[in-house]
């Protein structure tokens, strides 16, 4: 029972490769100039799709634009406009995208370079905020780590992921039906929306990682396998990563509802500070995680070093108990001509009589100290 739970618990870790550094097409990227795009990270998609959401308090229209043209004139619509981008390889797509809508070439840069810490850059038209979305996908079973780039205009919201899947499907339900405030409010509104549906996303990941906490802590109170010490490993390795994910998040949230950033409205401010809190909340977490994880990391090491002591003390014993009766089987195994005992009839079930007499009298010992 308890292997296939380690089992199951190293399995779900795969999607959350904690130490390894998303590299592929760096050596590409090596000694080219600024603002050069550049695909570093994961293809996941086959072909980039573009989705549109546009809407205001009267109407919601959506569409899957086929060219990257199809989504241009949105830009300058008179209703809130979210573009959702699926699929970061192609790049000439995001140049062009880039282009209409007066990206820097630096942003474009770390909107395809899937590596970049979270942060937020006020260019006055806009904001470039850049997040890492943690879902548990039911499709692979697997917690999976992906890179959300979001630009924040005065009408619209771009959207930029790595893969089809996300945690926005909350969101885009709430704009269809009209429910909430999403319909009422502005895109600053819209934004906060989709940074809260990350933040949820995180409390998802921290209950899987809670409950594989709990089964390790089951398994260590037990009789814990090899194998036990990978998965503490492995869990402790979510928490770092986790932390690294959230951790600087405090501070892009802190200064989106501080209202630095223009087109922050004031009333807005007020849902990014429960935002932030919520950011507190999932960061205190994490560290008790860290704490809990260290903590059975010393449990299952105090539970190996117990399970050799008893082991030593067994053999001691069984040694002990034996070092008596083979004082007596060397002295009458000595090839000496005159030792009376040798020629005596009853000479060997009296031997056999006093070494089992020796033996239980040690046994009988131990005991009485508590050492069997």
């Amino acid at each position: 029972m308890i292997k296939p739970i380690l089992s199951k618990i190293l399995e779900s870790s795969k999607g959350l490769d904690i130490f390894k550094i998303i590299s592929k097409g760096a050596a590409e990227k090596s000694g080219q100039s600024p603002g050069t795009l550049t695909h570093i990270g994961e293809q996941r998609v086959d072909d980039v799709s573009i989705s549109v959401i546009d809407y205001d308090i009267s109407m919601c229209n959506e569409k899957e634009c086929k060219d990257v043209e199809d989504c241009f004139p949105f830009k300058d619509s008179q209703t809130v406009t979210w573009v959702n981008v699926r699929g970061l390889h192609d790049t000439e797509l995001i140049g062009k995208i880039g282009a209409h809508f007066g990206l820097h070439p630096l942003v474009l840069e770390d909107i395809v370079h899937t590596g970049q810490r979270p942060k937020m850059e006020d260019f006055e038209s806009y904001v470039f905020i850049v997040l890492k979305m943690l879902y548990y996908s039911e499709v692979s079973q697997e917690v999976k780590v992906e890179q959300v780039s979001f630009i924040l205009g005065s009408d619209f919201v771009l959207s930029f992921q790595e893969s089809e899947e996300d945690v926005f499907n909350p969101v885009r339900e709430r704009i269809r039906k009209a429910r909430g405030r999403l319909r009422k409010n502005g895109t600053d509104y819209l934004l906060y929306a989709l940074m809260d549906a990350i933040v949820d996303g995180y409390f998802v990941i921290l209950e899987k990682i809670g409950e594989k906490t709990e089964a390790l802590e089951e398994i260590l109170m037990k009789d814990p396998p090899p194998e036990t010490l990978r998965a503490i490993h492995s869990l402790r390795g979510e928490a770092i990563f986790l932390r690294k994910s959230v951790w600087p998040l405090r501070d892009v949230i802190n200064g989106l509802k501080s209202g630095d950033p223009g087109l922050i409205t004031e009333p807005v401010t007020l849902y990014f500070r429960d935002v932030y809190d919520h950011t507190i909340q999932v960061i205190d977490t994490i560290e008790t995680c860290r704490d809990l994880v260290s903590g059975m990391h010393d449990m299952y090491l105090s539970a190996v070093s117990n399970r050799m002591n008893e082991i030593m003390k067994v053999l001691t014993i069984i040694a002990t108990i034996f070092i008596p009766l083979t004082f007596f089987a060397g002295i009458y195994g000595m090839n000496f001509e005159h030792m009376p005992e040798l020629h005596w009839r009853w000479s060997y079930p009296i031997l056999w009589s006093v070494l089992i007499a020796v033996g239980a009298v040690m046994v009988m010992y131990f005991k009485k100290k508590k050492w069997l």
